[in-house]
């Protein structure tokens, strides 16, 4: 069986789960998941597309105009996977979700009048990932990681904030991979801001970058460091203390676990840090899939680990991070950002060592 059809399977299963016959998926990423990776944006910000996907008892039906149709449906292959093709000129309201539903039960993902918003159970849906899935986030994976060395290894001080960005953007543009979070923060910033959007401030001698790089609608996340000069000692302890609390996440990530249990071992890691309380100045991260995070870790979240599933821990400790995007095995957990001839920390869990990324020092 495809992909394809494992995923109707899916929704089939879904509507009935949840007492529905009609399915509407308006989300850019609900549509690149539905669909085995297609785009339906123009606007890479926007959170809908500019086609939608609508599932009902009597066929699958792709909703958008006649600008767009026909890339929908040649270029990103609706066509071949049997989606029929309503398509109003761009002037003209678009009735066709009340033609097509009228008399239905309808689930969307996201608000629609007369639909139920059933957006959070289809983040859950959609983070569990199948074979061919998990192959194709291997590779971006490692387009993403290439385009974090590339940049970051480019980095020179002097360089604003803006120019760092730039050169993140543009390494992972030119693999094929969106830049939907190019973070960049620099020296003191680097301190006093979690979320750090780029401004025109120079580097002087610390850089953190972070990428959240985009391809068939899957996301991949990885922050690096770069410090030019020798490392304050402050910013190192704090480094090694963010490597083995990261290690604690990933370790503990496996199946069966629930999230709240692997929220609260990493908890007391930062506890044995000696920095009990940082993990409550920003999310610590979660599930991943076609969002930067389909779910947020919390003390109170019990979704539970599975296998196929895909995880993007970021903890940080104030100047300091560990991020990094791991696939969920029956055997062990796959780092998919890894670099190779990055340095890295080893971070030991219960006698068991697991390297993750260090400071790149440059003096």
């Amino acid at each position: 069986m495809s992909e394809f059809d494992k995923k109707q399977q899916r929704i089939e299963a879904f509507l009935r789960e949840h007492q529905l016959n009609a399915l509407l998926l308006q989300r850019a990423t609900s549509f690149a998941w539905a669909t085995c990776g297609a785009g339906s944006y123009i606007n890479t910000a926007a959170t809908n597309g500019e086609g939608s996907l609508l599932i009902t008892p009597s066929g699958r039906y792709l909703i958008t105009n006649n600008i767009e149709a026909p890339r929908l449906a040649q270029e990103e292959g609706l066509a071949a996977q049997g989606w029929e093709v309503r398509a109003p000129y761009w002037y003209t309201a678009n009735e066709e979700i009340a033609k097509l539903t009228r008399g239905l039960q309808l689930g969307a993902d996201g608000a629609f009048p007369g639909a139920v918003d059933i957006s959070a159970d289809l983040a859950r849906l959609r983070m569990n990932l199948l074979p061919e899935e998990g192959e194709r986030f291997r590779t971006l994976g490692r387009l993403c990681a290439e385009a974090m060395n590339s940049a970051a290894r480019a980095v020179k001080p002097g360089q604003t904030e803006y120019e760092i960005a730039a050169l993140l953007a543009q390494e992972a543009q030119r693999r094929g991979a969106q830049p939907i979070v190019d973070l960049i923060a620099t020296d003191e910033r680097i301190f006093k801001f979690r979320h750090p959007l780029p401004v025109d401030k120079k580097l002087e001698h610390y850089a953190m970058l972070v990428l959240c790089g985009r391809k068939w609608g899957l996301v991949c996340s990885i922050t690096r460091f770069v410090h030019f000069g020798r490392l304050p000692d402050e910013v190192r302890r704090k480094s090694e203390a963010v490597a083995r609390i990261d290690a604690t996440f990933i370790t503990a990530t496996r199946p069966g676990q629930t999230l709240s249990g692997v929220f609260e071992r990493a908890a007391k890691a930062y506890a044995d840090a000696g920095f009990a309380n940082e993990w409550q100045l920003h999310h610590q991260g979660g599930s991943v899939g076609y969002e930067p995070r389909e779910v947020v870790a919390t003390p109170s979240t019990h979704d539970a680990v599975a296998v196929g599933q895909a995880y993007a821990w970021n903890p940080s400790i104030t100047g300091a991070k560990s991020e990094d995007t791991i696939l969920v095995g029956a055997a062990e957990n796959q780092v998919l950002t890894a670099i190779a001839g990055w340095p890295t920390l080893p971070g030991t869990v219960e006698g068991k060592t697991l390297a993750r990324p260090a400071i790149l020092e440059i003096t």
